[in-house]
C-alpha cells in the first residue's frame, strides 16, 4: 500500500520556520517531521510513499537525495579528491517526490499524483501532523466500512490549562483539556482510487468538493481515534512536539 502526503503548502502560520524551509522539513529532534510521519506509516509495514510537493520542493527532494550521506560515515581522500561512504542504518522505503505545482489547492495536488498512485486502496495524510493513530486498523475499519474515503476523527488538544473553581476558589488546575469535545478531521485517510474522480483541476480543496460530496452520498466514513493527534500549525506547536520528544516518550512514536 502507498501513503500519499501533502508536503506543497506555504506553512504562513509559522513563518518563523517556513520562510527558509518548506513546513515538513522543520525539524523535530533534528529529523524533519516528514519523516516523523513516514516513520509511523513504515511501522505498519506502508512503506511507499508519494510526496507532493509544492513550496521550496526542491529541499525535500534534496533531503532525500542526501540521506544517505546524512546518516553515513564518511571518509574524505582530499589529496585524491574522493569520498568513502560506511555502513549506515537506512529505511526500506520507496518515496516519490512530484511537483504538484506552487499554488495548487490540496484535490489539485493528489489529482497530479494520480498515475503515481495506481489502482489500489492508499493511504492519505498531511505533511504537518504526528498521531498513534493505528494505521493497520484504521485500513481494516475502511475496508470493513466500504467507504470510498475513510478519515481520522480526532479531538484537538486543547490549547491552554484549565481551572476548577467552585464558590470563587480555585481548587485545581487541569493541564491543557481537550478542546469543546468536538470531532474534526486528522488527516491520515485511506482512500480508493475513485477519490480521484471527485477532483477537478488544481484549485479544488481536498476537504471541501471531494470530501463534502462523498459524506452526501454516505461514502465518508469517521474513525474516531482517541489517542495522541498534534498539529505542527505554529511554532508553539512545535515546541510542544520538541519538548515531548526530547521527554523520550513522544506519544507518536510507534516504532522500535
Amino acid at each position: 500500500m502507498k501513503a500519499v502526503i501533502f508536503a506543497g503548502g506555504f506553512g504562513t502560520r509559522i513563518s518563523e520556520e517556513s520562510g527558509t524551509m518548506p513546513k515538513p522539513l522543520i525539524t523535530i529532534g533534528e529529523k524533519p517531521i516528514l519523516w516523523h510521519i513516514m516513520k509511523i506509516y513504515a511501522a505498519h509495514g506502508v512503506k511507499d510513499f508519494i510526496v507532493c510537493c509544492g513550496y521550496k520542493g526542491h529541499l525535500i527532494k534534496q533531503y532525500f537525495a542526501d540521506y544517505f550521506v546524512r546518516n553515513a560515515d564518511i571518509t574524505f581522500d582530499l589529496k585524491n579528491n574522493s569520498f568513502k561512504t560506511h555502513a549506515a542504518p537506512g529505511e526500506d522505503w520507496t518515496v516519490t517526490c512530484v511537483d504538484t505545482g506552487l499554488n495548487t489547492m490540496t484535490a489539485g495536488r493528489l489529482k497530479r499524483v494520480r498515475e503515481f498512485v495506481g489502482d489500489e486502496t492508499f493511504c492519505l495524510t498531511y505533511g504537518d501532523g504526528v498521531s498513534d493513530v493505528d494505521i493497520t486498523a484504521l485500513v481494516a475499519f475502511h475496508k470493513e466500512r466500504g467507504a470510498t474515503v475513510s478519515l481520522t476523527a480526532v479531538q484537538p488538544p486543547g490549547r491552554f490549562g484549565a481551572l476548577q473553581i467552585e464558590n470563587e476558589k480555585i481548587l485545581a488546575f487541569r493541564e491543557k483539556p481537550s478542546g469543546d469535545g468536538a470531532f474534526i478531521n486528522g488527516g491520515f485517510f485511506v482512500c480508493e482510487p475513485e477519490a480521484f474522480d471527485l477532483i477537478d483541476g488544481d484549485d479544488m480543496v481536498w476537504e471541501r468538493e471531494p470530501l463534502e460530496t462523498l459524506a452526501k452520498t454516505g461514502k465518508l466514513a469517521a474513525y474516531t481515534h482517541q489517542g495522541f493527534w498534534q498539529p505542527m500549525d505554529t511554532l508553539r506547536d512545535r515546541n510542544v512536539l520538541e519538548d515531548s520528544w526530547a521527554s523520550g516518550a513522544a506519544p507518536w512514536k510507534v516504532w522500535s
